[in-house]
């Protein structure tokens, strides 16, 4: 293991730079059009250049300029050993969702050269940035373990943005390229091996970004005890992995006004403990920890960029394992809110694990709200299967500015009820309540088990077991990771900037 961690994961973001709109002299070239355009401009120009090349193959494969799709043509002509028509859809139809798309298709087209550019010839100049994003996000690789294919991924190793206003594009992008960073380091955190990954490690590397600026605390096992956290040592206590805390503050509102929390499920492996879970698919558990890596990704790109906002985030860190040692189903326990709890299923652990630490963070930082992510129960891909997380929430003024967060960002949310009837399925013959409330309503009982560690505070929960690992790639998002939650999350806080 210590000859694993020695080895460094190279970092997969290709080098963005930004030009005006002009002919590249060769490598890839991208052209991002409208469907609705009149195919002026820099596609113009290339066509010309190509003796036509560009009009007649889209004319041959009857390319449509649909959004999302694209249509390659290799060596053309005028030097260029590719260009790639992307679709855009109608102009009036261009989101910064799907102008990030276009960016990940275009990317992915031109990942095997070692050179290209994207054109935004006639794309509104806030687009551009998160044209950039996209194409940022899907040329992401992680190869830390490979040692016999490290060249079969993308090559490209400089992409330029071609704009008719490149230094505008250039400023704009520093916001961005900080998220992009920060959708990295979730992604890479996730995709760790949970021998490699364990809570001790976790916490090391969240303390690693003292250096943009972040407070960084770290909780062990006896602060955790005098805190009363028995909800979330009882998760850990079966495994030979030390659990940990971590509190991630960035004061950018340069006060000591309230902050804005957000809280992560960290189990960075889940066996089940003694309700074992099945054998096929359990080496899926190492991203169990995905809310924690969400939260960690989102407080480096808010540092990065500087947001003028004072942020907590909140992990907590745990392994689940099987152990003489392990909890029992029907063990009590105490939390840090001084409500017991009766554990029938050891499996439902991430609940436990966030009881102890939304509590704390209630407790501790009074913040204007509070948002958990976790992946939290199977039910709720059931319900959502893999394009939407679920939203519970007890605030409607944060519901909805989280679901118009996740509209804008393209990391959707369907919000799900929370209910006294649901609440009353939690009741236990011995303790203040059960972990699990039976198969039915399964992510709402837990919603609604969480809601009682929150009070008065205006909270919102989201499901993201069935979004934080892609089994399939996306334009912008490869098969694995997705780090589904920085860029909604991100987006949220800037609507609390903005105010």
């Amino acid at each position: 293991m210590k000859d694993l961690q020695k080895d460094s994961q190279r970092d997969p973001a290709t080098e963005i730079s930004f030009s005006g709109l002009a002919l590249p002299a060769g490598g890839a070239l991208a052209l991002p059009e409208f469907a609705d355009s009149d195919r002026s401009g820099l596609f113009s120009a290339v066509n010309e250049a190509t003796g036509g090349a560009i009009a007649r193959a889209a004319e041959a494969a009857s390319f449509s300029f649909r959004s999302g799709t694209s249509c390659t043509i290799l060596a053309p002509g005028a030097g260029l050993d590719r260009v790639v028509l992307v679709g855009l859809g109608n102009k009036g139809d261009l989101t910064e969702a799907l102008a990030e798309r276009a960016g990940g298709v275009a990317a992915l087209a031109m990942a095997m050269h070692s050179e290209a550019a994207i054109s935004t010839d006639g794309i509104d100049a806030a687009l551009v940035p998160l044209i950039a994003l996209g194409a940022s996000l899907g040329l992401y690789r992680f190869d830390r373990y490979r040692t016999t294919d490290r060249e079969d991924g993308p090559k490209l190793a400089a992409l330029t943005i071609l704009s008719s206003n490149p230094e505008t594009a250039r400023t704009a992008w520093t916001s961005w390229e900080a998220v992009a960073r920060g959708v990295t380091l979730t992604r890479n955190l996730v995709t760790e091996p949970a021998n490699i990954l364990t809570p001790v490690a976790f916490a090391n590397r969240a303390e690693e970004l003292r250096d943009l600026g972040l407070t960084v605390e770290v909780f062990d096992r006896p602060a955790m005890e005098k805190l009363g956290f028995g909800a979330l040592l009882g998760v850990a206590q079966g495994s030979s992995n030390e659990p940990r805390m971590v509190v991630l503050r960035w004061n950018g509102a340069g006060d000591d006004s309230a902050p804005l929390a957000f809280v992560g499920k960290g189990v960075t492996f889940d066996s089940g403990g003694i309700s074992i879970k099945p054998a096929a698919g359990m080496e899926d558990m190492k991203w169990d920890m995905g809310g924690a890596g969400v939260v960690t990704g989102l407080l480096s790109a808010l540092a990065r960029r500087k947001a003028k906002v004072n942020v907590v985030g909140l992990l907590g860190l745990v392994e689940n394992m099987v152990s003489g040692n392990a909890q029992r189903p029907g063990d009590v326990v105490r939390s840090a809110s001084g409500q017991t709890i009766e554990v029938l299923n050891t499996d439902a652990e991430g609940r436990l694990v966030l009881a102890d630490v939304i509590w704390y963070a209630r407790e501790t930082f009074r913040p204007r709200f509070m948002v958990d992510l976790a992946t939290l129960t199977g039910a709720i891909i059931v319900g959502l299967g893999h394009e939407y997380a679920g939203l519970f929430s007890n605030d409607d003024t944060l519901a909805a500015n989280l679901t118009a967060a996740g509209q804008i960002s393209g990391e959707k949310l369907w919000r799900m009820p929370l209910a006294e009837e649901y609440d009353q399925l939690l009741k236990s013959d011995i303790a203040d309540m059960k972990n699990i409330g039976g198969r039915p309503a399964g992510s709402i009982t837990a919603a609604q088990f969480l809601q009682r560690f929150v009070g008065d505070t205006p909270w919102a929960h989201l499901d993201i077991a069935g979004v934080t690992w892609a089994s399939k790639a996306k334009p912008g998002s490869p098969k694995g990771a997705t780090a589904f939650g920085v860029r909604l999350l991100d987006r949220l806080v800037r609507q609390y900037e903005a105010g």
